[in-house]
């Protein structure tokens, strides 16, 4: 499967390899002219994964570091498997295979155990320049890091501002108006933000998710997101947001299902739900009800499951994503309990409204 951009000297990585044509290596000139560096790997917790739009792994993040030494930009193609990899390198499809492999006759191998083609002595030369232990040590010192550090960087605001009037937060008026546009419960949105931010507005998480929302910067690009760290603003980005998942999501018909994947989605990524999802169908279990599927987002954290056939995005943090929807759901009916969810209609000058709020609907299955 192609991870990254689009385009360029080789066909599509999920193409057959019957269907691939075979290429001449590039050069590192030819490399440095492209403006681009074209690695293999496989997908794992080490090598290569996505979480919220974003690489992570190891093996990338030193991939992506080497890119930078060299000016261009980094392309990663994720493969099914060894014997897959060494294809794309031996026919020029990958520049590089940024995990550690043995090498072959046909292969060079790089200090830090990376592969290159025999004839690619400049670019071998280049990483064994750029590569030393102690940047592998600091970018594992960084990993951990990370993993030992809370999963948001945020100033927690009370779950609710004033339990006894029914008031969840400083920001009740722009959950209503904004869950009114997707139909949904304003405290479901509640419940959901305070997951992301506990109600601060200057979150930051490992993963580089901002705002009240704890919307990724190349999401909140395509949001049409200016400022993350203005409550309006992050909020009715992840609404739109929101709004795109549930069309992606459009074949679940029971709305309180659809909700969970959406959930899921939101936090672990659409095409990492619906590899869970092709997993359980696979098993005999129902691919549209949640706790049904939930459990194979956790397995998504097991080779034996993301190298699957049916599994087309790989390693998945699944842990982060089931938990993520089990505590909005949580909380969401401790909301339900507390705040009312009445939601003021807009006035008309001939005659009262009598039209009930779509958001009504999904208190039904409360």
């Amino acid at each position: 499967m192609s991870c990254k951009g689009e385009g360029g000297r080789r066909s599509e990585a999920s193409q057959g390899a019957g269907e691939r044509h075979e290429t001449e290596a590039f050069t590192l000139r030819d490399i440095l002219d492209a403006g681009e560096l074209i690695a293999g790997t496989l997908s794992g917790p080490e090598t290569y994964y996505t979480f919220r739009d974003r690489g992570f792994g190891l093996h990338y993040e030193l991939a992506e570091d080497f890119a930078s030494s060299l000016g261009v930009r980094l392309r990663v193609e994720v493969a099914r498997d060894t014997a897959e990899l060494m294809r794309w390198l031996e026919s020029g499809e990958v520049d590089l295979l940024a995990l550690p492999l043995p090498s072959s006759d046909s292969t060079l191998s790089c200090r830090n155990g990376w592969l290159v083609r025999v004839p690619s002595t400049e670019l071998a030369r280049a990483v064994d320049e750029w590569y030393s232990p102690g940047l592998l040590a600091s970018l594992k010192a960084k990993t951990a890091q990370r993993k030992a550090a809370p999963p948001v960087r945020r100033k927690a605001r009370p779950q609710m501002l004033n339990a006894g009037k029914g008031v969840i937060s400083a920001y009740d008026a722009l959950f209503q108006r904004y869950a009114q546009r997707i139909g949904w419960d304003w405290r479901l949105l509640a419940a959901q933000c305070y997951q992301e931010s506990a109600f601060d507005p200057r979150a930051v998480s490992w993963a580089g998710a901002r705002g009240l929302m704890q919307i990724m910067p190349s999401t909140g690009e395509r949001l049409g997101l200016d400022d993350p760290w203005d409550a309006e603003q992050s909020i009715a980005a992840a609404t739109r947001y929101i709004a795109q998942l549930e069309a992606r999501f459009n074949d679940i018909p029971d709305r309180r299902e659809r909700i969970r994947f959406v959930l899921a989605a939101y936090n672990g990524g659409a095409g990492h739900v619906r590899d869970a999802m092709a997993l359980a169908r696979e098993r005999g279990s129902d691919p549209k009800r949640w706790g049904e599927v939930e459990p194979y987002v956790l397995l998504l954290q097991r080779p034996e499951y993301y190298t699957k056939p049916c599994v087309r995005y790989g390693y998945m943090v699944g842990s982060e994503t089931a938990s993520y929807v089990s505590g909005i759901e949580a909380r969401w009916r401790q909301y339900c309990g507390h705040a009312s969810a009445h939601v003021a209609p807009r006035q008309s000058s001939r005659h009262e409204s009598k039209v009930r709020p779509r958001d009504a609907f999904l208190l039904d299955s409360l």
